[in-house]
C-alpha cells in the first residue's frame, strides 16, 4: 500500500481520540454492552481459554471499545499458568485497531509497550488492523498480577480502549465479568 495512504491512516487514528474528547464523555457514552459468556470458551482439559476480542463492537466511544466496553469496564480472568488465545477482529468500520496485553498501567500509555507476556500483541500494532482484519493472539499466562488489554494505536488506549486481564494462582478456571469502567486501570 502506498505510503501516503498509511500516513494518512495514521493521521485519522490518531484524531479519533481528540474527536470523541470534543463530543464530551457523556454525549460519546452510551449504555454498555451486556457480558456475552459465548465470548469466552474453555478447555478445562488442554488448560486453553479462547476469547472473542472485538474491537469497536458498538458505538461506545467512538467505537474506541473492545466488546462494547471501554475504561477497563470488562475483566477476563484466567488461571495462571493457562494458554490464552485472543481471536481479535477489528468490527469498527472507520478506525485501525489492534491489541496487546501490557503490565498495569496508571495513566494508560499513548504508544505500543513491549507486552507483558511473549507475543502478547497483533500484528500491525501501531498501525493497527482495518475494518474486517482479524489476528490471534496466542501467549502462555505465566506471570499473576493484574493486566490491560489495551489497543496499540496511538492515542487509543489512553482514550479508553483498554479492558482488564486478571491471571490468577487461585482461580480453577477462566471467567468474564463486567466492572466499574472507573477510567482508571
Amino acid at each position: 500500500m502506498a505510503r501516503s495512504t498509511f500516513a494518512l491512516r495514521r493521521a485519522l487514528a490518531a484524531l479519533a481520540p481528540l474527536a470523541v474528547a470534543a463530543l464530551g464523555r457523556s454525549a460519546a457514552q452510551t449504555a454498555p454492552q451486556p457480558v456475552d459468556p459465548s465470548w469466552l470458551t474453555v478447555d478445562s482439559a488442554k488448560k486453553t481459554a479462547d476469547f472473542q476480542l472485538t474491537a469497536g463492537l458498538t458505538g461506545l466511544n467512538g467505537a474506541l471499545n473492545f466488546n462494547g466496553f471501554r475504561d477497563g469496564g470488562l475483566t477476563v480472568t484466567v488461571p495462571l499458568n493457562w494458554n490464552v488465545a485472543l481471536h481479535f477482529l477489528n468490527h469498527d468500520g472507520m478506525l485501525p485497531h489492534s491489541a496487546e496485553v501490557i503490565g498495569y498501567q496508571n495513566p494508560v500509555p499513548t504508544n505500543p509497550i513491549p507486552p507483558a507476556f511473549d507475543r502478547a500483541a497483533t500484528n500491525m500494532l501501531q498501525d493497527g488492523l482495518m475494518a474486517g482484519q482479524t489476528d490471534v493472539v496466542k501467549f502462555l499466562a505465566n506471570k499473576a498480577g493484574a493486566f490491560l488489554i489495551f489497543c496499540g494505536v496511538p492515542g487509543h488506549g489512553a482514550a479508553g480502549m483498554w479492558i482488564r486481564l486478571k491471571v490468577d494462582s487461585a482461580a480453577s478456571a477462566p471467567a468474564l465479568s463486567a466492572t466499574p469502567a472507573t477510567g482508571k486501570p
